[in-house]
């Protein structure tokens, strides 16, 4: 018989896993692919990256970074097999989704304490620990159940970027560089355009042909590229497409707007748009975006799509712990619980399956202080007083301000790294 069961084997449902092994119990982890694949999800792995292969940042100084940073003290599985997977990416933690999902994959299978069933589950088990971790897609049946259980859901939509070959790019009407020149220089493509190219662009982009979608919000983090160049003629100019930190070495001037473009796997044969989500017709794209002289014979192997995404009422229904209120030992993680992003999401896992754990051993919950950045995403998802209730990802305006005040923006943050950390290994202390 198993101590807990774990649905999704996304990046919070491996986590979860992880932790309630690590700690010694038996885990039966539920993942539908094969079987059956949502509309977004393509590999038969674990822990598949869907809308990119980027996890932000790594420096301590970044809210992304220090979320990294308090997971690994805690015993991350998603954070070291990423850094194992990277690609080139200036200051990102970027990953080979291939490769990422596949070392996630065979690290789980190799722990005897996590059996890995691949079936849909359908209805929420009655009692005993469980985590639902079953990701934004969650399939209808075991939705409905959830919207029976929770008096309700809320939905919206996301989109992916469209990803390239590498071969297919015009070289003379792009340039290699990271932008202020971090990294080694060569971890983004930058595809520059002037004054008239972008103009041009713009108008194309806004009147292009949209895919048709169902009544539901679009998440502000993954706004189409077109809904947001609607917004104004320079809002992507000031967003996806900033030129600043760039110079473009043909001019020796800083470009008028730049695309830049990431890689995709190790081999750096494909490229995925940076901040190009998009819900524009497949044709649309090829058009629209061949606009940009290094993409004029631009070869798609991933056309960008949008795809319904769920999340709970969170506030309403979540303890800081990612347990249900009046059922304790039922757990939500992922972005169903209302964190948004790769690690956020991992995070969440990483928390529940900890707490679901210590609830096992008959140990007090253990929540990271609300100046860590896993505290005050913990925070956020379960505070009462949040209203309007929207996914969030890390950001440093969740935390409490330092007692002294410091103006810069680089100093105040590595200050507030530094005290989540000090104040996270104390509690770690105390918790064991």
């Amino acid at each position: 018989m198993t101590d807990a069961i774990v649905i999704g084997g996304g990046f919070a449902g491996v986590e979860a896993a992880w932790q309630l092994a690590r700690a010694g119990f038996s885990v039966t982890l539920y993942e539908m692919k094969p079987v059956k694949f949502s509309p977004a999800h393509k590999m038969e792995g674990l822990a598949e990256p869907v809308c990119s292969n980027s996890f932000k940042a790594l420096r301590l100084e970044s809210a992304a970074g220090l979320l990294k940073e308090e997971m690994t003290s805690l015993g991350s599985l998603c954070v070291p097999c990423a850094k194992e997977c990277a690609v080139p990416a200036g200051g990102a933690l970027a990953v080979d989704r291939e490769k990422f999902s596949a070392l996630i994959t065979k690290k789980l299978a190799a722990e005897p304490l996590i059996q890995l069933v691949r079936r849909e589950v359908a209805e929420i088990p009655k009692s005993g620990v469980v985590i639902i971790a079953a990701g934004p897609l969650c399939a209808d049946a075991l939705a409905e159940d959830i919207k029976r259980l929770c008096g309700g859901g809320l939905s919206f939509y996301d989109a992916a970027a469209p990803i390239i070959t590498a071969e297919s790019l015009d070289m003379e009407h792009c340039f290699a560089a990271s932008r202020y020149d971090r990294g080694d220089g060569e971890d983004y493509i930058n595809c520059p355009l002037n004054k008239e190219e972008y103009e041009a662009f713009h108008s194309a982009l806004v009147t292009a042909e949209r895919a048709q979608t169902h009544e539901f919000d679009v998440y502000e983090g993954c706004m189409p590229i077109e809904v947001l160049a609607g917004r104004g003629a320079d809002a992507i100019r000031f967003g996806p497409m900033k030129p600043v930190g760039l110079r473009d070495p043909r001019t020796g001037k800083r470009p008028w707007a730049v695309l830049q473009l990431r890689k995709e796997n190790a081999q750096g044969s494909l490229l995925n748009l940076v901040g190009f989500q998009t819900n524009l017709k497949f044709a649309e794209q090829r058009r629209v975006f061949g606009l940009i002289p290094a993409l004029r014979n631009a070869e798609f192997v991933r056309y960008g799509v949008m795809h319904r995404n769920s999340y709970i009422d969170s506030p309403r229904l979540l303890n800081a712990d990612y347990s249900l209120r009046g059922r304790g030992d039922l757990f939500f993680a992922g972005q169903i619980s209302g964190v948004e992003g790769y690690m956020e999401s991992a995070g969440s896992g990483l928390l529940a399956g900890l707490n679901a754990a210590r609830r096992l051993l008959g140990k007090q919950v253990y929540i990271p202080p609300r100046t860590t950045m896993l505290g005050a995403l913990a925070h956020y998802i379960s505070d009462e007083s949040v209203g309007n209730f929207q996914p969030m990802g890390a950001n440093f305006g969740l935390l409490p301000p330092l007692e002294r005040q410091i103006r810069g923006k680089r100093e105040r943050y590595a200050g507030l790294a530094a005290r989540a950390l000090e104040e996270l290994r104390q509690s770690i202390a105390l918790a064991t």
